[in-house]
């Protein structure tokens, strides 16, 4: 495989984690709205605590939808490690999240409903570009010998389509079809 070729192997996987993630994520985000609009509507909690709230429901929906769906593929031996990098950088993203909405209503007076999930939608969005870069980089790490497979792969495909063809492929070579024997 050529280096362009492996470039766009590489770009095809990343498109189809975001894919993936932003799946998990955009129903998340509904998750999210629905506990805090229905939370601010059924109660007097502040706004910022009805987010907190909501934030938190959806923290548990997305890891469910990232270990099962987005992230399968990835490295299961240590649950208890994944877990609590997840809560933890989810955390940072709920503080992310819910300062953004915390500035608008007390720091500037946008405290609409309108604005609230103007400003809530803000803060989860820059929330989510942490997320997905934490997720991917430090709880759901890519398995060790996945990456060299398909690296090996990648190298016996260049050697193929290369300047071998006076020697004999490992695949016929094996096949015993030499002649002499």
């Amino acid at each position: 495989m050529t280096e362009r070729g492996a470039l766009r192997v590489r770009f095809d996987r990343l498109a189809r984690e975001v894919a993936k993630f932003g799946a998990v994520g955009a129903v998340g985000t509904l998750v999210n709205f629905a506990v805090f609009n229905l939370v601010r509507h059924l109660t007097d909690l502040q706004v910022v605590r009805a987010s907190v709230i909501a934030t938190v429901v959806a923290i548990a929906f997305n890891y469910v939808g990232f270990r099962y769906f987005t992230y399968r593929d990835r490295d299961k031996s240590g649950r208890t490690k994944e877990l609590t990098l997840f809560l933890l950088f989810s955390a940072v993203g709920l503080v992310i999240e819910n300062g953004v909405l915390y500035v608008a209503t007390y720091g500037f007076d946008w405290d609409s409903r309108l604005q609230s999930n103007v400003f809530k939608f803000v803060g989860m969005g820059i929330a989510t570009l942490f997320r997905f870069w934490s997720y991917r980089t430090w709880v759901f790490r890519t398995l060790p010998a996945r990456e060299a497979v398909a690296h090996a792969e990648s190298f016996l495909e260049e050697r193929e389509q290369g300047g071998d063809e006076g020697r004999p492929s490992t695949a016929s070579g094996a096949r015993g079809g030499g002649a002499g024997l």
